[in-house]
């Protein structure tokens, strides 16, 4: 085993490495973690160097980390596919929000407000981008493919796994505002077909959303079974395809409705409440859903990790977010305010499954159709990696256990079938919990709030900022450090502001 050493590198003695060589009992000094080492930006740098990365034992566990010996995966991504990959991860469920939220804030604090939040998520992801090599932002050598792995080799296990319960909870909660966002369009579809049977004021009845709800749990129980459902390289494909076709539906249809009004609807003050503590409901919801359709801070390591160094990562990767943001920025302003220009004071919550749009009956059943296969793609996208994370931890702290181990069946005509006791119960048991938390609260722009206020300042701010001072090694007190600071706190108090709205919103809407 080599002792890799990196100047300059500081460590708050987070991790606890053997003290000794138990082969050759000499001491080890312990500094830092292990990331992935790129062996060809390494060659005649273990001489110039001062501190101990590696000792004779197993290498820290970082995630998605390698040993120095491990050749890096092929990286060949440019800065057009890193745009594609942001713009895809970005545009989602969470755009179909965007003309309400802009209809609580009105027509000035409404747009006003995304290009705020553009703002601040270009800012904490172009000091995320010169995170990903250490300590050197463009000649590294060592790589921090995910923010988990960042965040525990700068900051420390413990704040390591309030990380990942972050984005534990991100994931889960995405997969509560999925289940929620399909029923919807099911229920949708089912109205369109009827209104226009039965005419714009028949009254089509009630969908019973609680079954729709049952139904797509059953699916997604039976496709998360499927081995290696999440790594089709069609799912991907198809997600991207479904979103940024709904998305510019929405787009065109509340376009086209502005142009049959003849006019411009909303006000600047935004939609009207009973009272001033109502309206400051709303506004601050509003601000929460805006929150949820912006940062990427999540993926944006993982993105970078595919480009290839020529020109640094971080320089490509920093063009992609300003290519990205700007452009999902245009997109999503155009998505707000067209909705709100259509349906003024009446704008729905969900674009396409409010009921604002009649006709063509079609075109809205497709872009619901859309959303469907966007979003039973994506449940299993996100809750994938919830599914791995657990099974690997029941796997190593049980592996001696039956559960755990692969079963056959054999079925009269068929092949034999592979089955796992643990993983078949264990993600049962995580599907019917998201859609009991889906079938007890079901309102999408307040999930959707919730969701966005927990993660705005957390994942995107938060953690980016720490990751970044230490990066940097900005002294405590320093101008920079205040200044950081206080963006952070900033965005804290608006994540705060944001989550109590939604909370009061949520509470409103089940008890109402």
């Amino acid at each position: 085993m080599r002792y890799l050493e990196i100047s300059g590198l500081k460590s708050d003695g987070h991790l606890q490495p053997e003290d000794r060589d138990l082969k050759n009992d000499i001491p080890l000094k312990r500094v830092g973690a292990t990331g992935i080492i790129n062996r060809d930006d390494t060659e005649g740098y273990y001489e110039e160097t001062a501190a101990f990365l590696m000792t004779n034992s197993e290498p820290f566990e970082v995630e998605q980390s390698a040993v120095p010996d491990q050749e890096p995966s092929k990286r060949t991504g440019t800065v057009w596919t890193a745009t594609a990959h942001v713009i895809t991860g970005v545009i989602g469920a969470g755009v179909l929000s965007l003309a309400w939220s802009t209809a609580q804030l009105g027509w000035i604090a409404g747009p006003l407000s995304m290009i705020f939040f553009a703002l601040i998520t270009l800012f904490s992801t172009l000091i995320l981008c010169e995170c990903y090599l250490t300590p050197d932002p463009e000649k590294g050598p060592i790589r921090h493919p995910s923010l988990t792995g960042a965040v525990k080799f700068f900051l420390g296990e413990k704040r390591q796994k309030i990380c990942a319960l972050f984005v534990l909870e991100s994931l889960y909660g995405t997969a509560v505002a999925y289940t929620i966002t399909v029923t919807q369009s099911v229920s949708a579809i089912e109205k369109s077909n009827c209104y226009h049977k039965e005419g714009h004021d028949s009254s089509c009845g009630r969908i019973n959303t609680n079954m729709l709800m049952l139904i797509f749990g059953g699916v997604q129980i039976v496709v998360s079974q499927i081995p290696d459902f999440h790594n089709m390289a069609w799912l991907s494909v198809v997600a991207a395809v479904m979103s940024f076709t709904y998305a510019f539906i929405g787009m065109a249809l509340g376009l086209a409705k502005v142009i049959g009004n003849g006019m411009v609807k909303g006000s600047i003050s935004g939609v009207s409440a009973n009272s001033g503590a109502e309206k400051s409901w709303l506004v601050f919801q509003g601000i929460a859903d805006i929150a949820f359709a912006y940062p990427y801070s999540v993926i944006l390591l993982e993105i970078q990790d595919t480009l290839k160094s020529a020109p640094s990562e971080d320089q490509t990767m920093k063009k992609a977010s300003r290519i990205s943001i700007v452009t999902t920025t245009i997109f999503y302003l155009c998505c707000g305010c067209f909705g709100y220009a259509a349906f003024g004071d009446k704008t729905p919550g969900n674009l396409l499954t409010g009921f604002g749009f009649y006709e063509p009956y079609w075109l809205v059943d497709f872009a619901n159709a859309c959303i469907i296969l966007h979003l039973v793609g994506g449940y299993q996208i996100y809750s994938q990696v919830i599914f791995a994370m657990v099974e690997r931890w029941f796997a190593a702290k049980y592996p001696d256990s039956g559960l755990g181990r692969n079963l056959e069946l054999k079925l009269p005509l068929c092949s034999r079938l592979e089955f796992n006791i643990f993983r078949l119960v264990f993600r049962t048991a995580y599907v019917v919990s998201v859609t009991g938390i889906a079938m007890l609260f079901p309102y999408f722009n307040q999930v959707l709030g919730v969701l966005g206020a927990l993660n705005f300042w957390s994942l995107g701010i938060y953690f980016p900022v720490e990751i970044y001072m230490v990066q940097k090694s900005i002294g405590a007190w320093t101008r920079k450090w205040l200044l950081l600071e206080a963006f952070s706190l900033v965005c804290l108090v608006i994540s705060v502001v944001g989550l109590i709205g939604s909370v009061e919103g949520l509470i409103r809407a089940r008890f109402r």
